[in-house]
């Protein structure tokens, strides 16, 4: 929970401070939306906080905090590879009783996108993977996954919009057959800011037909700023709802974000 509490005294008080360093708003606008491009030739290193409401016949909160770094490769000069690395650090509340819980790391996810360098439309595919990182059998599957992941993104005026969707199978007992669609919209506003949704929709094809999509509906508000001696910093925040999700799924999720961005040049 102190790692939660941090990163939201870090997500406000980003929101709060603004841009007391004032790039000028054309090249802030041009960061941001690079910022929302989960291909862009950009090295990154999200922190994201996903806190997860109503679990189980007690109302449990899961916290899963994911660490993203994004580390672009040029192989040529026509053809980037895009690494893309999710660490959670999970907050697992023991669901049959009131309290209990269980801190560990999960399930090392590694994902590599070949993307040819274009203009407005940005395209990226290649194959994902799961390591068994896990600390504990309630942080994480632990066993060894992979499969295919394809990205697009199209950029226009304010808008930045696009998709990630993946499969993964495990290899060995093949308890994991999860298929993820994660659309995204971000229309960006002066100094910065920027409207978002980018809800994580997943399917359990393991599970019977009535118990195996989860579906978010919602979206928040974000904000690309500079601080003195940092590199540019784009937080966001978000809420969801899960108005389709299997029994033992969660009935909301806030997200919190903070981004740390590092241009070429």
């Amino acid at each position: 929970m102190r790692r939660r509490t941090a990163l939201i005294a870090l997500a406000c008080s980003a929101f709060l401070i603004g841009n007391p360093t004032h790039a000028k708003s054309e090249g802030q606008e041009g960061l941001a939306k690079e910022a929302q491009n989960p291909i862009a030739n950009l090295i990154s290193l999200p922190i994201q906080s996903n806190t997860n409401f109503g679990l189980g016949p007690y109302d449990r909160v899961q916290e899963v905090i994911n660490i993203q770094p994004v580390i672009p490769i040029k192989l040529t000069e026509e053809l980037n590879l895009i690494t893309r690395w999710i660490l959670p650090i999970v907050v697992q509340p023991d669901l049959t009783a009131r309290g209990g819980s269980t801190t560990g790391l999960g399930d090392l996810n590694p994902s590599f996108f070949f993307s040819p360098a274009g203009g407005n439309f940005i395209w990226g595919a290649g194959p994902t993977f799961v390591l068994p990182t896990r600390t504990s059998s309630k942080t994480g599957v632990g066993k060894w996954g992979a499969g295919p992941s394809l990205v697009a993104v199209y950029s226009s005026g304010a808008w930045v919009l696009g998709g990630l969707v993946n499969n993964i199978w495990t290899f060995d007992g093949g308890d994991v057959n999860q298929f993820l669609v994660q659309p995204f919209l971000n229309y960006n506003l002066p100094n910065g800011w920027y409207l978002t949704s980018s809800p994580v929709i997943t399917s359990n094809w393991k599970a019977p037909t009535d118990n195996r999509w989860t579906l978010p509906l919602g979206g928040g508000v974000g904000k690309l700023f500079t601080l003195p001696g940092f590199p540019p910093i784009n937080t966001q925040v978000q809420g969801y709802a899960n108005v389709l999700r299997p029994q033992a799924a969660a009935d909301a999720t806030l997200r919190l974000q903070v981004q740390l961005l590092f241009p070429k040049g």
